[in-house]
């Protein structure tokens, strides 16, 4: 006759909702709950929670690792399909350090971020001359801009990461460094570590040192590449001076003189003829004239 009262008291102890605690291990905090009324405490060594009073606990004793909760969602399950790096498409200036990040790729096109630490990087190609452990790439010296690889390996996931080493400083690389020649252009005629490449050189036999020849937008290889300048009378008294080749990327400065002593702009008419300039100099009317280009790359 006891046992349909003690089964209204199950029913009744049932039907009264109780308030859970608070659930918390080292990576998350839960909030205080409302948890059915059968409550009952179970532990690991990583949480505490409030799961179920009587012969069944719902939960395992077994220690787990700690999760990490993916912002601004309460639970969130994933597959991870792949892995990208970061920053995609930056650059960096020689001798300069860039920090390297690394994500996951998750299957619903959202981001997973992951320590630099966990990543095992690597230099593929170009002027990189190291990573540290924490992602910190460090950039060699260039001639000019180029490209760079990197690799960034975690889990079964490898990923690569393409960067620019900007050329900022135009003179400092190698054996060409602080010689008044930009470094590309000594690479591009003479290549690396030429010694003929040196300001004071003549390679081509022409009268005219690479200094000079840089300067001019000659080639320095080419004894037929040279700046020449003729002088005529003009019917009114003056002089038309004719010089080429004209360079886009020079400046021309033709300097009057009547005793080789003081200097003058000319500020005559210009024509030009494709990579040939004509400047009158009207002026230039006495028994002596003399004549000064100065050229200089821009």
């Amino acid at each position: 006759m006891n046992t349909p009262s003690l089964i209204l008291l199950s029913i009744a102890l049932l039907a009264a909702p109780l308030q859970a605690g608070s659930r918390t291990s080292a990576s998350y905090v839960i909030p205080a709950d409302i948890a059915d009324s059968a409550g009952r405490r179970t532990t690991s060594a990583t949480y505490s929670n409030e799961a179920s009073l009587g012969g069944i606990t719902g939960l395992s004793t077994v220690a787990v690792p700690a999760e990490s909760l993916k912002a601004g969602y309460i639970a969130q399950l994933y597959d991870i399909t792949g892995l990208t790096l970061t920053p995609a498409g930056a650059g960096v200036a020689e001798s300069d350090t860039i920090q390297l990040g690394a994500q996951f790729v998750l299957n619903d096109a959202t981001f997973l971020a992951i320590p630099a630490t966990n990543v095992t990087w690597s230099v593929l190609n170009g002027p990189l001359t190291g990573i540290s452990a924490g992602g910190l790439a460090t950039a060699g010296i260039v001639y000019q801009d180029t490209a760079a690889t990197v690799q960034g390996i975690h889990s079964d996931f490898t990923a690569t990461l393409g960067l620019t080493v900007t050329n900022n400083f135009p003179d400092n690389f190698g054996t060409y460094a602080a010689d008044n020649i930009a470094d590309d252009w000594q690479v591009l005629y003479f290549g690396l570590n030429n010694p003929v490449a040196g300001p004071a050189f003549d390679p081509d036999g022409d009268g005219f040192d690479n200094l000079f020849e840089y300067n001019a937008c000659l080639v320095p290889t080419d004894a037929l590449s040279f700046l020449s300048m003729t002088i005529n009378d003009t019917a009114g008294g003056g002089h038309s001076v004719t010089f080429s080749p004209r360079q886009p990327d020079c400046t021309y400065s033709l300097l009057g003189s009547n005793d080789l002593s003081l200097w003058a702009p000319v500020n005559g008419t210009i024509t030009d003829d494709g990579g040939i300039r004509t400047i009158l100099d009207s002026a230039g009317t006495g028994a002596r004239r003399f004549y000064r280009l100065d050229v200089q790359r821009q």
